[in-house]
């Protein structure tokens, strides 16, 4: 039996209209997911006519204009007084001739449908539809998109907000790099100085490095490969000091090197391993493991040291600062505000019995890359 083929299956006419709507509005918002610049406004103010289908399109901040287009761009400079009259307004209005003044013949503007644009109940600027005849179903549709415009803007503040609360908490863990490491390092190199001074200066190099990347300033994210040296740099530094008291094991799968994971996520777990592998014991044993587990990597730090009281451990993670001194409960919101509740720290733990903590990241993520 012959099957046909009919356009029909595309739906009907206004279901065709809803997509080319969606198509056209998934064009602007990219970049009004960046917040409203000039940059931002000129990339999507194309498209934001298209979907009221008028003969031009301003968008503004509360000062001035960003983007035109369209016809009628002699109306520019009038822009911000109708802007001043919108902030006065608080809504959605239409300015007439009276605030349009044009003596270009044929010119199609006579009037401009000013709506707000609102982030956290502040206005931030206008959408102006430009038009020669305001109905009022223009009127509802320019409120319509300028209501869904202000929606892009929340995200993209929501965005901004997220990535400067990520930014103060690595700088936060940053403060909590132990000063008596510092100092201990620092110690250790210098007892080598006169005894072995190639030693002296290869570790005087990896505390350069170890300190050039805790305190680099761009991007809130890492590869695993790059934070895991790093972790090593800081081990060996670690080893120098404590000699044959420190053993380490790292077994590290090879196709996981270039996961992205937040910054500064692996090493906090490091130096509570350390600091607890080596408590009240003559030595310590730190094993530091990452595989490939299908979609996602698994990364796990463990100790064999004097253990921790699970409560303790709890109140940690939920960021009590008195038991957090190395900033775990740091790296666990970190995890959850990038991956999501699913991927925060998992602590295997008990008074005598060593520490293990896991660390899930997906391989891939929306919006997370080096």
């Amino acid at each position: 039996m012959a099957f046909g083929w009919r356009r029909t299956h595309l739906g009907t006419e206004a279901d065709r209209a809803t997509f080319r709507t969606l198509h056209t509005a998934s064009l602007a918002s990219p970049a009004l997911r960046e917040g409203l610049t000039t940059a931002s406004a000129e990339r999507s103010v194309r498209h934001l006519r298209a979907l009221l289908g008028a003969p031009a399109l301003a968008v503004t901040d509360t000062v001035g204009l960003l983007a035109w287009d369209g016809t009628g761009e002699h109306h520019a400079h009038q822009c911000p007084d109708v802007i001043a009259r919108a902030l006065e307004h608080g809504g959605t209005r239409v300015a007439d001739h009276r605030e349009l003044p044009c003596d270009q013949p044929g010119c199609q503007i006579r009037y401009a449908i000013v709506s707000p644009l609102v982030v956290e109940e502040t206005i931030v600027g206008t959408l102006q539809v430009l038009t020669a005849n305001a109905t009022a179903g223009l009127v509802k549709a320019a409120d319509e998109v300028a209501t869904w415009v202000s929606g892009q803007l929340e995200l993209a503040e929501l965005d901004a907000s997220r990535n400067r609360l990520m930014e103060a908490e690595v700088r936060a863990l940053r403060a909590q790099i132990s000063p008596h490491f510092i100092y201990n390092s620092l110690g250790a190199i210098a007892s080598f100085v006169r005894t072995d001074p190639d030693r002296a200066r290869e570790l005087l190099l990896e505390f350069a490095d170890f300190t050039r990347y805790s305190f680099r300033r761009h991007g809130e994210f890492t590869t695993l490969a790059e934070e895991l040296r790093s972790v090593e740099r800081y081990l060996l530094l670690e080893q120098a000091r404590f000699g044959d008291r420190l053993a380490v094991t790292l077994r590290i799968a090879p196709e996981v090197l270039p996961v992205a994971v937040p910054f500064l996520c692996i090493q906090p777990l490091v130096e509570n391993a350390v600091r607890h592998g080596l408590a009240d014991k003559g030595d310590g044993q730190i094993t530091i493991i990452a595989r490939d587990a299908g979609a996602e990597c698994l990364i796990t730090v463990e100790d064999n040291g004097a253990g921790e009281e699970p409560e303790r451990v709890r109140r940690a993670l939920a960021g009590d600062a008195e038991l957090d001194s190395v900033g775990l409960g740091n790296v666990d919101v970190r995890l959850r505000d990038t991956f999501g509740d699913d991927y925060g720290l998992v602590v295997e733990t008990a008074p005598g019995a060593g520490t293990k903590v896991f660390v899930r990241v997906p391989k891939f993520a929306p919006g997370v890359q080096t």
